[in-house]
């Protein structure tokens, strides 16, 4: 890994990072929840590409949770109890755009936080996967040497999620954000960063997968032997602990690549949206925008936040705001302006586009009651 101390010029991780996972959701989306022989079965095998509505892509929750955790770092970057509590507001207004296939535990969560809990009791018992999706951005953008990004994971984490293998499973994915940014377009060194996870506190459970995975590295299994290895052939479900597996799988087996690693955990079933999400903000954040077909980019159709707003004003901020320069400077200056929102978004907006996305959502659940099966 290079010094902290290097400027990031060799590729932009934030916008790789933003987009990379907006893609990976999108790609994903139609396939959630299914196994890998029905999924091949009803959308087929790679080349893969969008197959939402009419051959274009949206994106779910999972960009979504990234975008307000984002969008609350800018707004609070310095003080993790005031971040959280930013956070959990821009969660409470969404829920009440009425987003479709919420998690259980989040919405609990959010019932809470509107119920008068704090954000620091409102999280419930669970190991689902809604840390990991806000845990990518919080790497990316805390990425130096002694800033406080364990501790803005927790909070974040235990807002939604009390787990103790919840919390873990979001910092290994910051701790991916951040060793993506470190590389400055660089593979990853797989053995360092295992090395740096088990220096985490991990139980016995996590220490297993872990190794796990770096068997199957060192073996050069495909992404379905290593599946198959952790008895996920039917694909990879929900608990965290599979779903961080499984990305970092992917995301090490093929350094310095985009298409293959997303493609392949996409082709693994199960919870693809959230799976194919996380793996694509680490290999966008590791290879630059530049290594997202095209394709992919293009044939998103999402409103208000458009792929432009993402591209040019999202992952552009948070650039500015920690890149070259980071939190621990050019964040804490109150005279620089933060203009994340573009003029015109409002909640309405959202309400809407949620609504025809529930539509879209809720005719590929009744087209899976069709063959083939």
């Amino acid at each position: 890994m290079s010094s902290m101390t290097e400027t990031l010029t060799s590729i932009d991780p934030f916008a790789g990072f933003v987009l990379g996972m907006a893609v990976g959701d999108a790609l994903g989306l139609p396939r959630e929840g299914l196994s890998r022989r029905r999924a091949a079965r009803i959308y087929g095998v790679a080349p893969l590409g969008h197959r939402l509505v009419f051959g274009r892509g949206m994106v779910s929750d999972d960009t979504e949770h990234m975008r307000m955790t984002a969008l609350a770092l800018l707004a609070e970057p310095t003080d993790s109890a005031r971040f959280v509590r930013c956070l959990a507001w821009k969660l409470r207004w969404w829920m009440l755009a009425l987003p479709a296939g919420t998690g259980m535990a989040t919405a609990k969560s959010i019932a809470r936080l509107w119920l008068g809990w704090s954000p620091d009791r409102s999280g419930v018992r669970s190991a689902g996967n809604g840390p990991a999706m806000r845990a990518g951005v919080l790497g990316l953008c805390l990425h130096r040497d002694g800033e406080p990004l364990h501790e803005f994971v927790r909070v974040a984490t235990r807002m939604t999620h009390v787990d103790p293998r919840a919390e873990i499973g979001a910092l290994l994915i910051a701790l991916g954000a951040r060793a993506a940014v470190h590389a400055n377009g660089s593979p990853i060194d797989s053995t360092k960063f295992l090395q740096l996870c088990r220096e985490q506190p991990l139980d016995d459970e996590w220490l297993r997968t872990l190794a796990a995975v770096e068997q199957s590295l060192a073996a050069d299994e495909s992404a379905t032997e290593f599946a198959a290895r952790l008895g996920l052939d039917r694909g990879i479900s929900g608990y965290i602990i599979h779903t961080v597996a499984a990305v970092l799988f992917c995301w090490l087996r093929w350094p310095g690549e985009f298409r293959r690693p997303v493609e392949e955990i996409i082709q693994l079933g199960g919870d693809t949206d959230t799976t194919a999400a996380i793996l694509g903000g680490l290999a966008g954040a590791t290879c630059g925008v530049e290594s997202i077909p095209q394709e992919w980019l293009q044939r998103l159709i999402e409103w208000p936040y458009s792929v432009s707003w993402m591209k040019s004003v999202l992952a552009r901020e948070l650039q500015r705001r920690f890149g070259e320069t980071g939190m621990s400077t050019a964040a804490r200056q109150p005279d620089v302006p933060v203009s994340p929102t573009p003029r015109g978004i409002n909640w309405l907006a959202v309400l809407g586009r949620n609504l025809v996305f529930l539509a879209i959502v809720l005719t590929h659940g009744f087209r899976r009651l069709l063959p083939p099966y």
